[in-house]
């Protein structure tokens, strides 16, 4: 079985602005790269897992996410560090309009979308990792029995109110795997 650096796109790989879907938007987070490369030196896949509700509010189109997830990938390609798999969910059960308004399994803090990955990849769950800046990011991996995972703080949530992560950390660079 294969280990997998799991990461969140928005607020782990760039800079969340919000709703992103051009290459111009994007500000890769400081550290990503070398982290990546890291994890690829050490064995582990890197799997991107996120959730889209750009796509489900109709501010953008699956086909201008996947186009921003092709110059995505390439860029890592560039670094060395390729990704080995993205999952999305472009789902939202409240603020989705059409087939997007669905209270779906892969909408994190749901797991579907590791679940999909383990299937595809054969992840052993248990010698991985999730990077995330988002309570429901810690609670999808938590729930397919990921113990090790980082919680990014942006300095945009109340510090006090996430304690109970046992890694979190202010900057990619704060990562040790």
């Amino acid at each position: 079985m294969n280990k997998a650096l799991f990461l969140d796109r928005d607020g782990v790989i760039n800079v969340d602005h919000g709703y992103i879907y051009q290459p111009d938007e994007i500000e890769f987070v400081s550290g990503i790269f070398d982290l990546c490369r890291e994890a690829k030196a050490k064995g582990f896949l890197i799997i991107v897992v996120t959730n889209q509700s750009g796509i489900a509010r109709g501010y953008y189109s699956e086909k201008d996410f996947e186009q921003l997830t092709a110059w995505m990938k390439d860029q890592f390609e560039q670094q060395s560090c390729p990704i080995d798999g993205v999952y999305y969910c472009p789902h939202h059960a409240v603020k989705g309009k059409g087939i997007y308004k669905i209270d779906c399994d892969c909408r994190k803090p749901k797991a579907g979308m590791f679940k999909q990955a383990i299937h595809d990849h054969d992840i052993d769950f248990s010698q991985s990792i999730m990077i995330g800046d988002k309570p429901s990011d810690m609670e999808a991996a938590a729930s397919v029995g990921i113990k090790r995972t980082f919680f990014v703080d942006n300095q945009t949530i109340e510090k006090e109110k996430f304690a109970r992560y046992p890694h979190v950390v202010t900057k990619i660079e704060q990562i040790r795997l």
